[in-house]
């Protein structure tokens, strides 16, 4: 269908907007096809996410798809109330009604994400910008950063234990080849980072936001190092705490609960995965002056983080209901890391493709245990993930999201690795 919108009978006024409407049959009428409002604003919706091919069914039945191509996704809009809070905020109107289960989509959702996402930002920054000017991020401090971590990984070990690899790693996998297995990947990752910091059995290490305990375990297991890890996370430390009993490596490793800002002492290398984004870049600047106290003169560091190639902040949805107060930095903001207390940059590898592939692998498990996750949770909880998984994925597959691996020491440091070949081997 070629530009236009199709129009069934209206329902009749008074009709509720809380129950999905039942959207009847669509047919030409003797004068042609009658265009709604809301067929036209939905119109326009489209003309500026570039004209997709996406079919939209209304709730009254009219249908519209004004692409040039042939659809490949139908969007069924259940009732009225949530047409307009999509017509009013997209994403969050969008978000709200697929996990209310009043926005059901035939297809691929992640084909779906990719269609709309290469032009979402310009959409909210231009057409929505009122609407996106009016959302205000809650600064980082202490107790803000434990309420937005709580909100997401204190969801229940259970429920990640259930999707995730074996070694509970939710940070982007480094697939060697794209035919590895998650496990392989994972194990892969937590290895390059191991080289790339070229750790000596006997080093001190710093972990500011250690998951589950994956790194540091796997650091001080086939590296020799000791390891101090921080996280706010009860949940997460007390799993790690328990893996480093079972495996008898308390001696090496210790758990901490507490913030990034609690960290003392000295280490030889500093290491963050995935914890960045949690960060906020108003407090860049106070995160470095963290890692220039503990950092020895000859010590290197390493920061993993989603990231993005101009400074944005997350959706709306996203924001609201899966990561509170997170904001993937650009490399620009990064710097304000760096900069102040006179860290340099030995490598930066952007492995966008590989948190692509992770989660596929994640979304796939996921569904597979949709039915499990639902008993924990409710029906509502498995939409939000599955919309914020697939979107994800579409996010790094269209290169909205990148994902940053940066290298850092001392600038006075000349032990460094002499090609990037040894850096790679970490000198082993």
């Amino acid at each position: 269908m070629n530009d236009q919108c199709v129009s069934a009978a209206a329902p009749e006024d008074g009709a509720s907007d809380e129950s999905p409407d039942q959207p009847q049959a669509s047919g030409y009428g003797q004068r042609g096809p009658r265009r709604s409002l809301e067929g036209l604003l939905i119109r326009t919706l489209l003309n500026r996410l570039g004209r997709p091919p996406i079919r939209v069914v209304l709730p009254c039945g009219t249908v519209v798809c004004n692409s040039p191509a042939p659809p490949q996704i139908t969007v069924r809009i259940r009732n009225r109330r949530t047409l307009w809070s999509l017509l009013w905020q997209p994403s969050i109107g969008f978000g709200e009604g697929y996990r209310r289960g009043a926005i059901e989509v035939d297809g691929d959702l992640v084909t779906l994400c990719e269609l709309v996402e290469p032009t979402q930002g310009a959409t909210r920054g231009r057409f929505w910008r009122g609407v996106r000017g009016s959302r205000r991020r809650r600064a980082a401090d202490p107790q803000a950063s434990r309420d937005n971590i709580h909100r997401h990984y204190d969801l229940g070990n259970d429920f990640y234990r259930l999707w995730l690899d074996t070694q509970m790693v939710y940070t982007c996998a480094y697939f060697p080849v794209p035919s590895a297995s998650l496990e392989e990947a994972q194990t892969a990752k937590l290895d390059l980072v191991c080289r790339k910091m070229n750790l000596q059995p006997g080093q001190c290490v710093f972990e500011a936001g250690c998951g589950w305990g994956a790194l540091a375990l796997h650091m001080a297991r086939n590296y020799g190092v000791r390891v101090v890890a921080w996280n706010i996370s009860r949940e997460q430390v007390a799993y790690a705490q328990e893996r480093a009993r079972v495996e008898g490596l308390t001696d090496q490793v210790r758990f901490i609960e507490d913030d990034w800002r609690a960290m003392r002492g000295r280490c030889d290398a500093f290491v963050s995965v995935g914890m960045l984004e949690h960060v906020g870049p108003e407090n860049y600047r106070e995160f470095g002056r963290c890692i220039d106290q503990v950092l020895s003169p000859n010590g290197t560091g390493l920061i993993h983080t989603i990231g993005r190639d101009i400074p944005e902040r997350i959706d709306g949805w996203t924001e609201r209901y899966i990561f509170p107060g997170a904001e993937p930095p650009s490399l620009g903001q990064m710097m304000e890391i760096f900069e102040p207390c006179r860290m340099v940059i030995l490598d930066v590898e952007n492995l966008r493709l590989h948190y692509a592939l992770t989660l596929e692998h994640w979304l796939a498990r996921f569904e597979a245990r949709s039915a499990q996750i639902q008993c924990l949770f409710d029906e509502s909880f498995v939409r939000a993930w599955r919309l914020y998984l697939a979107g994800s994925l579409a996010a790094f597959r269209c290169a909205s999201l990148q994902l940053f691996q940066v290298v850092f020491t001392r600038c006075a440091n000349n032990h460094i690795p002499w090609t990037r070949r040894d850096a790679e081997a970490g000198f082993r």
